[in-house]
């Protein structure tokens, strides 16, 4: 019996050209998606906040969306591209540009860190920066995808208007959410409460999340150490 054909697994496989450095550098950012579910499930994990989960959810659901969008509009992609599916609207685009604008979002409008004994938050000005460099960072992952010739201008610019309605639309109804009180309400439900989860980053400035408490038992051990 012969053996069966080896196959590659698509969701991480590029096509590019490796004389060219600019398809070199498209070739990594397509592979920004997969490396920001990393960070998503990561920083879920590690922290334990609500907001970023509420983002991951409406990140899965842009994602889902993308999916049923090509089943429905069933356009191809370029002919110079040998990868599979359908290629209306470009879901790297649609990926990055949900997470970009969602993040500046978050930033711009629901994120007021206060100020610390032992830290000074972002000021809005240095958010402000950071999402635009955040915005630049989508627009390049989705220019990679015309440049390496999986997509056409059109399907990745669809995308883009996909994953910024999708965005919008999120963070609009998780605000709602939050008014009403149902965020709070699910942190107070017991499955949650098993999970630890919790929604300090709103009124926290990540870089300062149990700094204090650490400072507090530096303290307290050096006074051990004197006795």
């Amino acid at each position: 019996m012969e053996d069966a054909p080896l196959a590659s697994l698509s969701l991480t496989h590029v096509h590019y050209n490796p004389s060219d450095p600019i398809s070199y550098i498209c070739a990594w950012l397509a592979l920004v998606p997969q490396g920001l579910c990393v960070v998503y499930i990561t920083l879920i994990w590690a922290t334990r906040e609500i907001e970023i989960l509420l983002m991951f959810t409406g990140q899965m659901g842009c994602e889902a969306l993308n999916f049923v969008l090509k089943r429905l509009i069933k356009e191809e992609r370029p002919k110079q591209m040998y990868g599979k599916g359908y290629g209306m609207p470009s879901s790297h685009a649609q990926f990055a540009t949900f997470f970009s604008l969602s993040l500046s979002l978050f930033l711009l409008l629901r994120h007021h860190p206060h100020p610390s004994k032992t830290h000074t938050p972002t000021t809005f000005t240095e958010r402000f920066l950071l999402s635009i460099l955040a915005l630049l960072c989508a627009t390049a992952v989705a220019g990679s995808r015309i440049y390496l010739n999986y997509h056409t201008p059109k399907q990745v610019l669809v995308g883009c208007a996909a994953g910024a309605v999708s965005a919008v639309a999120w963070f609009a109804l998780t605000e709602g959410a939050r008014r009403t009180g149902w965020v709070e309400w699910t942190l107070d439900t017991q499955l949650v409460r098993m999970f630890r989860m919790r929604d300090l980053v709103v009124g926290e400035d990540l870089a300062d999340a149990g700094w204090e408490k650490w400072e507090g038992e530096k303290r307290r051990r050096m006074v051990e150490k004197r006795r």
